[in-house]
This record gives C-alpha cells, sequence and structure tokens, in this order.
C-alpha cells in the first residue's frame, strides 16, 4: 500500500527542513506556503527530487506566497539541480529567484533572507562553472546584504551565514586555498550547531573534512569524512552521502567507498534525480 503523508504540521516541517529532525519521513502536508517550502527543502535534503520538485511547482501555482517566498522557492529548485551538477540550469533559476525581488518589500526579513540565498546561489552557479572571480565577486554583495539585513533587524540570519560560509569554503578550496576553507567550514558548522540544523552541521563538517585534504596526512579528513558517511546514511540524507562516498574515494576508499557512491547514485535515481557526472 502507498504511503499517506500524515495531516499539516508546520513546526514538524520546519524541523525536517532545518532543525532536529532531516530524517523525518512520511513527511506531513503542507498547510500554507511557508509549510509547504520547508517541506520541499526537507525532501530535497533526502534526495526525494521528484517529489521536491512537485511541492514546489504546487508552491508557485499557490495562492498567498509572496515575493520573498517564490524567491525562496526558486532558490531551492536551484539547488536541487546544483546537488546534481547542473550548475548553468540553476544559475537561470538563481537568477529568476534574484528578479522576483523587485517588487518584494525592501525590509522584510523573509526579503533579505531569499535575496542572500539567491546571492550565494548565484556564487555557487559560478564557481561551478570555474568562474571563480564572478564567485568571490557575488560572495561580497552577499555579505554586504546580510550585514546590512542583520543591522537592520537586530538578529543574526544563521541560515544564510551558514550558506555564505559554505560557498566562501567551496571558493577557497577550488583556489586552492585550504585554511581560508578551514576557517570558513569551521564557521559554518558554529553557525549551523547554533541555529539547531542537524542537516546544516553534516554538510558543514564534509566540508571541514575537504579543507583538510591540503595537510600531508590526510587521517583527521579520512576520519571526518568517515563520520560523515556515517551520518549522512543513518539519516537517510542521500546526496550527502553520495558526497561524502565521493570525498572518501578520493582519499584512498577504494572499492567500498564507490560502492557506497554507486548505491547512493542509484537511490537518488529512483528517487528522480540523476548526477552530471559519475566518476569511474
Amino acid at each position: 500500500m502507498p504511503v499517506t503523508a500524515p495531516p499539516s504540521d508546520t513546526s514538524t516541517l520546519a524541523s525536517a527542513a532545518f532543525g532536529a529532525r532531516p530524517d523525518l519521513f512520511p513527511l506531513p502536508l503542507g498547510g500554507d506556503p511557508v509549510a509547504s517550502w520547508h517541506r520541499a527543502v526537507a525532501l530535497g535534503g533526502q534526495g526525494r527530487y521528484a517529489a521536491a520538485r512537485a511541492e514546489l511547482t504546487g508552491l508557485h501555482r499557490a495562492t498567498g506566497a509572496d515575493g520573498a517566498l517564490l524567491s525562496l522557492a526558486a532558490s531551492t529548485e536551484a539547488s536541487l539541480l546544483r546537488q546534481l551538477g547542473r550548475h548553468r540550469e540553476a544559475a537561470v533559476l538563481d537568477g529568476r529567484a534574484a528578479a522576483v525581488l523587485a517588487d518584494a518589500p525592501p525590509y522584510s526579513s523573509r526579503t533579505a533572507e531569499a535575496r542572500c540565498d539567491a546571492l550565494t546561489g548565484l556564487a555557487a552557479d559560478a564557481l561551478g562553472c570555474g568562474r571563480i572571480r564572478l564567485a568571490v565577486r557575488l560572495l561580497d554583495r552577499c555579505a554586504a546584504a546580510l550585514d546590512e539585513a542583520e543591522g537592520v533587524h537586530g538578529a543574526v540570519l544563521r541560515r544564510q551565514r551558514v550558506r555564505l560560509h559554505w560557498v566562501c569554503a567551496e571558493t577557497a578550496l577550488a583556489s586552492g586555498d585550504f585554511a581560508t576553507a578551514r576557517r570558513r567550514s569551521a564557521a559554518a558548522a558554529t553557525e549551523a550547531e547554533r541555529s539547531g540544523s542537524v542537516r546544516h552541521l553534516v554538510k558543514s563538517d564534509l566540508l571541514r573534512a575537504a579543507s583538510w585534504t591540503g595537510e600531508s596526512d590526510l587521517a583527521p579528513a579520512r576520519d571526518l569524512c568517515l563520520d560523515v558517511l556515517d551520518r549522512s546514511t543513518a539519516l537517510g540524507l542521500v546526496p550527502l552521502r553520495w558526497a561524502a562516498a565521493m570525498l572518501w574515494d578520493g582519499l584512498g576508499g577504494g572499492d567500498a567507498a564507490r560502492r557506497v557512491r554507486d548505491e547512493s547514485a542509484a537511490l537518488v535515481a529512483r528517487r528522480g534525480g540523476r548526477f552530471a557526472t559519475i566518476r569511474a
């Protein structure tokens, strides 16, 4: 018999998307546009790409979704493509996410969150296309927008800080600057822990492991990578499990790492996603 989703529970969906329960499935229904967005984010984190896209399609058609929320939805859809290595397609959606905000209330916290998501998304897209200088410029714009927003609202936008640290760390890695990558990934982990987002902490630790690959002793990188692999497996975070297996393979994981990589990719394919490149 098919699994039926429980009735809507807004707090549960928020916890699944950005809190302590990224492993939750089946997920409650989204009873309003914000809850629907949270549901899509949680599904994407689990690698349930077809279900996440369907949720986002419904959100775009829903009444009561303001411009900032539609921007967040576009950024989320872009992130699904980016996870699969489709950076050019993601950039189109991140550009749309930024454009939607032209008519959004300029000083609302949700608008600030959406603007930062669009900018970090565009930076990650640029990085994925090998345009490091453009990525750096976009990250600088995001940092300035984030500082301004936090000044206006008097609160730390932790999720946006985490994402900014992620892409800064990834850009540093692409530039061979492992010291900066370690600093930014550690900052991401600290912010993720403070926010209570288990999924964000797992991804931050994956970047921390990658940042240690510049050392002559690869044991710390390998140990943390395997810890991330264990946690992502236990939590059902299949895209992060695949990424951890890829890193493990690069650290000498051999056939065992490639087996986990291929199992994860096959599961993602069954759920409506396909990675752009699988290395032999």
